[in-house]
């Protein structure tokens, strides 16, 4: 099948048209009419990433976040963006990245699902989908209330974390919950337009900590990565049930946090 063929199926269900302006997202490298045979599934395009897809002979790499982001000006292996790329096209590996698109119309509604929010809509809407709203994030509410500190153990749980990071009173009680996958600084005003009691997203630093609180909206950071894995077995499942009668490989890469706490 070609990866042309791919990426039009992909992007049926996930058109670049949801992404975010900022986005980099769609083919990046490599030739749309390489005839692919076996897919690598990663979050991210890292060395390790790319090295095994290289391994495994891979015919496309998948990931969520772009490795290509911002413009660049030259495509040399004096950097690792660039020795990156260059691999994968001395490899004659095709690369795709669905990013906010994603975001908008698969992740949030997956990480609410995994949550058992119901009552569920859009937090920030960005596009429009058939005459229906879509966009980054969802606010729902949970079936019963609870504590925050209650609600931390079943984050941790339904995401399968060891820890997250919490702002607020533990005993504060929850009802409404927002969720935006990713990194979700730009999620604190939206839930507080909504009146969520509590946001669940990844990389909220201090000082948006501090804000969010200041607005009465606790915070569970769950990480970026815990918030956004999702998406290597949720395109895995996508991939073989749209295109499982065309004899294609789909291996997936779960590199797990990149970081640790000590």
């Amino acid at each position: 099948m070609l990866c042309s063929e791919i990426i039009t199926q992909i992007e049926k269900t996930y058109p670049k048209e949801a992404a975010l302006g900022f986005d980099n997202v769609g083919l990046l490298a490599g030739r749309g009419e390489k005839e692919v045979k076996r897919i690598l599934l990663a979050l991210d395009a890292t060395d390790e990433v790319v090295e095994k897809a290289v391994q495994v002979k891979a015919d496309l790499l998948i990931t969520h976040h772009p490795l290509i982001f911002s413009a660049m000006k030259s495509v040399t292996d004096q950097d690792f963006i660039g020795r990156r790329v260059l691999k994968l096209i001395q490899n004659d590996i095709s690369y795709y990245a669905m990013h906010t698109n994603y975001d908008v119309l698969g992740m949030a509604d997956l990480v609410a699902n995994t949550l058992g929010l119901q009552e569920t809509e859009v937090l920030n809407i960005t596009w429009e989908k058939d005459g229906h709203p879509e966009g980054i994030g969802r606010i729902g509410r949970v079936p019963c209330r609870t504590t925050l500190e209650e609600c931390c153990r079943y984050v941790k749980k339904q995401l399968h974390l060891e820890h997250v990071k919490v702002f607020g009173d533990p005993e504060k009680e929850i009802c409404c919950v927002a969720v935006s996958p990713g990194s979700g600084k730009s999620a604190v005003d939206p839930a507080v337009l909504k009146g969520a009691d509590v946001l669940v997203t990844g990389d909220i630093g201090h000082h948006e900590g501090l804000d969010a609180l200041e607005q009465d909206l606790a915070v569970i950071d769950a990480g970026h990565y815990g918030t956004e894995y999702f998406f290597i077995r949720d395109m895995e499942r996508f991939l073989k049930r749209e295109l499982g009668g065309n004899e294609l490989e789909v291996l997936t890469e779960e590199s797990g946090v990149p970081f640790r706490i000590v």
